[in-house]
């Protein structure tokens, strides 16, 4: 696809003036917009930018009057459920279209929040879906770009569906998300209603699973490959949805799951567990410092959203998913072909928290085994003791009592804290966040994988993480970055305390390569106050005794 470069202080067709990103999937970006030609003052509008196929010809391309008429027919078919283009043009080697602001927020940006819905609420979307999706099919109309980009979901759990009448702009199988392209258009074969039924299935299973059923291997072409030719990994967290999640999402487009069949399993899935059903509210379930970033304003910021998160947990791989953050990509998935819960090859950089000095000798103190005798609140931070290493093949410590193990389907566990769940997921491509804690608990872990960490975990701290920390109110670390061993691999230890909303909080990290660039690292935070308490210190070890990745 071209790659096209705008500036957020250009204009896009002269009067179209870009704000913010509000959502990324492959070759897409969403942004916030203003229409400066809209009069005396600027009205807010969403404006889509799309890569077109770099060798692409004036006569391959479908007029931009052809994607107008379709979405302003499907506005007209689901009021109130269509995203309707209001203008569309060649720019800059985009296709950029523009719609009127939607109140709303894209389904994979609450996916990449919150990592998985129930089932209960991913039952509710597909509904949704489908009362579109018969729509357009009754009238000949083929979406064949849907997506979870493609959704935005409001606060009253309505739907609205943008991307009509992008199929057939390009001679190319699929503009957007090839993750979630049926195996026709993998095969670039006439696409009809099948395609759009295979994406609900892919929507789907995203949804509870935590990733699409085939992820996204950089490269269109290697990205349909898979679709077309890989096996299904069957999905593990659908409870009833499973089987219309297999029955939508089979390769041959005949055997496929008719609407009438999907719809009846959807909604029985949606009255076997009502209360479920109310619960399952779109907006993300974030507390503190997470939901004030998230401001009732249209323009809420992503930048404003992973720098409050790095602020409030001091976790945040700042440096990977910056430099990320400027590629197109979706949430990474799993296949049937490779190995079962975890990430082909990839893990969270050490360093995403902080930066320190040179490294110390390999025997550097590890976090502390033992909690302070007689804490202080004036007290200095515990001294870690050394531990030996552990081989990654040591068996289980057993777990202390109010601790239990939490498996990750990313591809990690660890013994969490009761009433620990997940509170934020945070994804691009293989690099990961996720971040855990419990309400009204101000603690909180974070877990971040990355496949893009240095030789050396003390720079990785130092060089590609502290820059961005510097930047926080009242950041300062604790001593130097500590060379140490943990599980037998080379990690890094630091320590830092920041104000987050004029609370000091304490965090603890620390980082270990697994090889090949694939690293992850644990971040324990708590308020300052707070971080000599004898549970958060055995919190702290039993969370370095006991996280295991998948490949140990």
């Amino acid at each position: 696809m071209g790659r096209a470069h705008v500036s957020t202080h250009q204009l896009v067709a002269g009067r179209y003036r870009l704000l913010e990103i509000i959502h990324r999937e492959t070759n897409r970006i969403c942004w916030y917009a203003e229409d400066t030609g809209a009069g005396e003052i600027s009205r807010p509008c969403l404006v889509t930018q799309i890569g077109l196929p770099e060798d692409s010809h004036g006569a391959e391309r479908r007029s931009a009057a052809r994607l107008l008429r379709t979405t302003e027919n499907m506005a007209l078919l689901c009021p109130g459920r269509i995203a309707a283009a209001v203008d569309a043009v060649e720019e800059a080697g985009a296709l950029w279209t523009v719609s009127e602001w939607i109140d709303g927020t894209p389904l994979g940006e609450l996916l990449s929040e919150q990592g998985t819905f129930n089932y209960v609420r991913a039952a509710r979307i597909g509904l949704e879906l489908l009362e579109v999706l018969d729509a357009a099919h009754a009238e000949g109309i083929t979406h064949g770009e849907l997506s979870p980009g493609q959704v935005f979901v409001r606060e009253d759990h309505s739907v609205v569906v943008t991307g009509f009448g992008l199929a057939g702009a390009t001679l190319a199988p699929r503009l957007t998300a090839p993750a979630f392209a049926s195996p026709e258009q993998a095969r670039d074969q006439r696409i009809g209603p099948a395609a759009d039924l295979w994406a609900l299935g892919a929507i789907l299973y995203t949804a509870v699973e935590g990733r699409p059923p085939f992820r996204d291997r950089g490269r269109p072409e290697n990205t349909l490959k898979g679709v077309d030719r890989l096996p299904l990994r069957t999905p593990v967290r659908a409870g009833p949805l499973t089987q219309v999640v297999q029955g939508l999402l089979r390769k041959d487009s005949r055997e496929r799951l008719t609407r009438p069949v999907v719809r009846e399993a959807l909604t029985r899935a949606l009255s076997e567990d009502p209360e479920a059903a109310l619960a399952a509210a779109p907006a993300p379930r974030l507390r503190g410092a997470y939901a004030a970033v998230r401001t009732g304003n249209p323009a809420w910021s992503r930048r404003t959203m992973v720098a409050g998160t790095a602020l409030a947990v001091v976790t945040v791989a700042v440096a990977v998913l910056a430099a990320t953050q400027g590629l197109p990509g979706t949430d990474g998935g799993s296949d049937a072909a490779e190995s079962p819960a975890r990430p082909p090859a990839s893990a969270a950089t050490p360093g995403e928290g902080t930066g320190g000095d040179s490294a110390e000798p390999s025997g550097a103190p590890s976090p502390p085994e033992s909690p302070s005798p007689t804490p202080t609140p004036s007290s200095p931070p515990p001294k870690p003791t050394p531990t030996p290493p552990r081989t990654p093949s040591s068996p289980a410590t057993a777990l202390p009592p109010g601790f239990q193990r939490y498996q990750a389907a990313e591809g990690f566990s660890v013994a969490l804290p009761k009433g620990f769940e997940r509170l934020d997921t945070d994804r691009d491509g293989e690099v990961y966040r996720v971040v855990f804690g419990a309400e009204d608990d101000d603690r909180t872990l974070a877990v971040t994988y990355s496949d893009r960490a240095g030789p050396d975990p003390v720079v990785v701290w130092r060089d590609d993480v502290e820059p961005n920390l510097k930047q926080a109110d009242g950041y300062d670390r604790i001593g130097a970055i500590r060379a140490t061993t943990y599980q037998g691999r080379k990690a890094a230890d630091m320590e830092w305390t920041a104000y987050v909303h004029g609370t000091r909080v304490h965090t603890y990290g620390r980082g270990f390569l697994l090889g090949g660039g694939r690293s992850f690292s644990l971040r324990w935070t708590t308020p300052e106050a707070d971080w000599d308490k004898a549970a958060n210190q055995e919190a702290l070890r039993t969370f370095f005794k006991t996280f295991r990745p998948d490949s140990d």
